[in-house]
């Protein structure tokens, strides 16, 4: 993979943990750091067994040079394996983005976890209707023993859960159906730091489903919030381009023991 947009893949051996989670908010990092170029277009990379293909960006691609822009995020992605069995489910994401890419959550309603505990997508939403920041849906391949696998569709509300210092915490409400209807609720935390280029780490918090057996495959999300904060208009997501490139970088950790480490340096265009 050419030069400084590349991925950096490597596979640890690990003791086996039998137990697959969904990983709504794992997904959504992995997300981030994979298809975060406005306009790109898919990219599938492996490692071992293991197959991702992601596809999304940022939009608008053309940002100012020295100032925050309103900027959102569509992210897609799919997981599998070569040999069609049953993928390895993501256990965890910890994520770094360029810091001209910012969250801006002061002045928007916040949710509590538990008034999306128990809930239905559309339940979720009254509870929380102002403190939405993107949508979507997702899909689980779940493989009980003994039984065929079979794969399970939901809606997927992405809420705010608040800023508290330098951590604004994202909550994440998946719907699905198996093996009865439930409500997952998962947490990314969102963290100002300053790692030279890197201004904002991210850690998701993965919950299980389906008694450990299910394993996300696919998501489609659009991250895209604009609110009015003391007479101003703001968005959520802000993005500048100083240099015509931003940067992430993260690392992927699975239930088989696979690890995935990510770079990408990803291009802008400055427009002033």
């Amino acid at each position: 993979m050419p030069g400084e947009d590349r991925l950096v893949l490597f596979a640890r051996r690990h003791a086996k943990r039998r137990h697959l989670v969904l990983v709504v908010s794992a997904a959504i990092v992995c997300g981030l750091v994979l298809g975060s170029s406005a306009l790109a277009k898919p990219e599938t990379v492996r490692v071992g067994n293991l197959v991702l293909t992601d596809d999304g960006g940022l939009s608008p691609s053309k940002l100012p040079r020295h100032r925050q822009a309103p900027v959102a995020a569509k992210l897609r992605a799919r997981i599998g394996t070569s040999d069609g069995s049953h993928p390895p489910a993501v256990e965890s994401v910890v994520a770094d983005f360029d810091k001209t890419i910012r969250v801006n959550a002061r002045g928007l309603p916040a949710c509590r976890r538990s008034q999306l505990t128990a809930r239905s997508s559309v339940d979720a939403r009254r509870a929380c209707r102002g403190a939405v920041v993107g949508s979507g849906s997702g899909e689980v391949a779940v493989a009980f023993p003994e039984q065929r696998p079979f794969t399970a569709r939901g809606p997927i509300v992405l809420f705010n859960g608040g800023v508290r210092g330098k951590t604004t915490l994202l909550l994440i409400h998946a719907y699905v159906s198996v093996p009865a209807p439930s409500a997952v609720v998962a947490r990314v935390e969102l963290s100002r730091v300053n790692r030279g280029r890197y201004g904002l780490h991210t850690v998701a918090r993965i919950p299980p489903i389906a008694g450990g057996a299910g394993s996300v495959t696919a998501f489609r999300l659009t991250i895209d919030r604009k609110f009015t904060h003391r007479g101003k208009r703001r968005s959520y997501l802000t993005a500048s381009c100083p240099t015509g490139r931003y940067y992430a970088k993260g690392r992927v950790r699975f239930a088989d023991g696979t690890a995935l480490q990510i770079t990408h340096a990803l291009p802008c265009t400055p427009k002033d």
